[in-house]
């Protein structure tokens, strides 16, 4: 990846934000068949190793940090308990299927700007349904991993950097461009 990609990769409207998570990762997973829960737990699991992250049950504060909601349309979002208390945001399934959009991805952060939580919902009456379960699993986890500005799939490439971020010697969060540099010399 050159400097521009992974500068690219972090800005919006002329903003750099890169954030990572700082505390475990505290996984949990709706709407999936017993036999797909296993595996991607299993992958989200190697992908938080891969970098060095940790993960855990049970988040002290909030119980589950990383919640990902598997919907067969955005009309199910209506049946999720206290989705506006969660997600800030009335009516979002309705915008969504407005946008035929297949996935939505939420984050909070904590006071230090690093990520608190991601929520992630993900329309499966797309072509999302068509997707291995390993692969979608990978990508769920690799774009909660940091605040990337555009969609990213998982690749090498991406898998690299995702090291280089969570290097302990970087920021959980930076705002300046400059950041990039220093992830591209982690490459």
């Amino acid at each position: 990846m050159t400097l521009e990609e992974i500068a690219a990769l972090f800005t919006r409207d002329g903003q750099y934000f890169c954030a990572k998570w700082a505390r475990p990762v505290a996984p949990v997973v709706f709407g999936l068949a017993d036999e797909s829960l296993v595996i991607f737990r299993d992958v989200v699991s190697a992908v938080l190793r891969d970098i060095r992250q940790p993960m855990m049950e049970t988040d002290p504060e909030m119980g589950a940090n990383f919640m990902v909601f598997f919907l067969r349309d955005w009309a199910e979002m209506d049946a999720v308990p206290d989705l506006v208390e969660l997600t800030g945001q009335s009516d979002l399934g309705a915008r969504l299927a407005a946008r035929q959009a297949e996935e939505y991805r939420l984050f909070r952060f904590d006071a230090d700007g690093s990520i608190r939580s991601c929520l992630t919902f993900l329309n499966m009456g797309t072509r999302l349904a068509q997707a291995h379960p390993a692969q979608l699993a990978e990508t769920v986890a690799v774009r909660a991993l940091l605040t990337f500005a555009t969609e990213v799939n998982a690749t090498p490439a991406l898998a690299a950097l995702l090291r280089a971020a969570y290097d302990p010697a970087l920021p959980v969060v930076a705002r300046d461009p400059s950041h990039a540099l220093r992830l591209a010399a982690r490459l």
